[in-house]
């Protein structure tokens, strides 16, 4: 079990990590060693609230695929042990992310100083426009 925070965890078998080739420079560690991590999460499967699946897909964005799968692709770090756990930390982060709910806005009225300001503001473009016309 990953847990991401205290109301949501996740079972280790809808997680699947892939070892691939990193692109990019790194000499010849790079075309032999496969370092870079394809975490893949089944959020289709995944046990959570509705609200917070749907956060998560929306915070994914292009990582998420059409079935439901969240692609992360970490490859910062020479070594796997590394990316495996950056990759699992960007997970968890996302999650954190999903699972706060956002706070309501709260409608406000503009001051009156504030609405006065942007008349002013207005009324001086309009005279300058105002001069420039009478001039031509």
């Amino acid at each position: 079990m990953l847990r991401g925070t205290r109301a949501i965890s996740i079972d280790e078998s809808l997680i699947q990590e892939q070892f691939v080739r990193a692109p990019g420079p790194g000499g010849q560690n790079v075309n032999k060693v496969a370092t870079a991590v394809q975490l893949r999460f089944d959020v289709a499967r995944a046990e959570m609230p509705a609200d917070v699946k749907r956060r998560l897909v929306a915070a994914a964005g292009s990582m998420m695929t059409q079935e439901g799968v969240l692609i992360i692709q970490a490859s910062r770090f020479r070594s796997q042990t590394q990316n495996r756990a950056d990759a699992r930390e960007r997970l968890l982060k996302l999650l954190k992310k999903a699972a706060t709910r956002p706070r309501p806005r709260i409608a406000t009225k503009p001051t009156l100083a504030s609405r006065e300001r942007r008349l002013d503001a207005k009324k001086q473009r309009s005279t300058l426009k105002r001069a420039r016309r009478e001039t031509e």
